[in-house]
């Protein structure tokens, strides 16, 4: 049974290595350290055989061209935006790809508001009408997300999770499949107590942790060892890396059971 978390990106909104910085990480010749944009896949079997593993987006980074090409996704079932920020969206106009591979439109879930942000980014792909030419876009089905509102995907029921990504209000993700857990909680600096509930028990939760100087609007390192070990998962895996962060330096420091992601880590939700 598949059930399983790709990290397509785990860098920053600036990525890493950033443009015309020559610090150790940015020039690094460790793969760990070359991050892009971030961006996930999650992956599982709806136990309909011959029908697919179900696979869906969380966020479309600018890079979700090459991501998508070098982990050979050809097809998804969706995309879960956590909020409007252009790190994390503005990979959407390469959605249209999907739609010619699968000859089917593309379903997309956020908040109300950032519905309202995506219409005015793109402008092209919500009122092709109005375009002056002809032209290849997405077609894009868009679903409303209310946090604690579950959603059943196909077999896995997905619960959008509030998370304040400094006085912005975000959304994090629960996904519960064939008796396990995972939370995704990027770009987050702080926990509402309502959140808490819905982050227990979980056997995955990758976490924000930029860097170790404070942020205004990111957890720390140090911020997010504590979030860990508050919310006690089987595994940790800390993500929205910065170039502050040398993996082969810190890695080896964390306590047990947590862990750095990097680009193209795939991890398995079991015991």
């Amino acid at each position: 049974m598949v059930f399983e978390l790709i990290f397509l990106g785990t860098g920053t909104s600036a990525g890493v290595p950033m443009i015309g910085c020559d610090c150790e990480v940015c020039t690094s010749d460790d793969p760990r350290d070359r991050r892009d944009r971030p961006s996930a896949l999650v992956r599982y079997h709806d136990g309909q055989d011959p029908e697919p593993v179900r696979q869906f987006l969380i966020d479309t980074a600018p890079e979700m061209r090459q991501q998508a090409i070098r982990h050979g996704i050809k097809r998804i079932d969706g995309v879960l935006y956590t909020h409007g920020h252009a790190d994390h969206i503005f990979g959407l106009d390469d959605l249209r790809r999907f739609n010619a591979v699968m000859k089917s439109a593309v379903d997309i879930h956020a908040e109300p508001r950032v519905l309202a942000s995506l219409r005015k980014m793109f402008p092209y792909v919500f009122t092709p009408e109005k375009n002056v030419n002809p032209s290849f876009v997405p077609t894009l089905i868009a679903h409303e997300l209310e946090p604690g509102r579950t959603l059943d995907l196909f077999g896995a029921v997905w619960t959008p999770i509030r998370l304040m990504h400094g006085r912005l209000p975000i959304l994090g993700f629960r996904v519960d499949y064939g008796g396990k857990s995972l939370a995704y909680c990027t770009d987050v600096s702080a926990f509402p107590p309502e959140s808490y509930p819905l982050l227990q028990n979980l056997d995955v939760l990758v976490i924000d942790g930029l860097r170790y100087r404070h942020h205004p609007t990111h957890l720390t390192i140090d911020q997010a060892l504590e979030q860990i070990e508050q919310i006690k998962p089987g595994k940790a895996y800390l993500t929205h890396l910065a170039h502050d962060v040398k993996y082969a330096e810190l890695e080896p420091k964390l306590p047990k059971g947590v862990h750095l992601s990097y680009d193209g880590l795939v991890v398995e939700v079991r015991e």
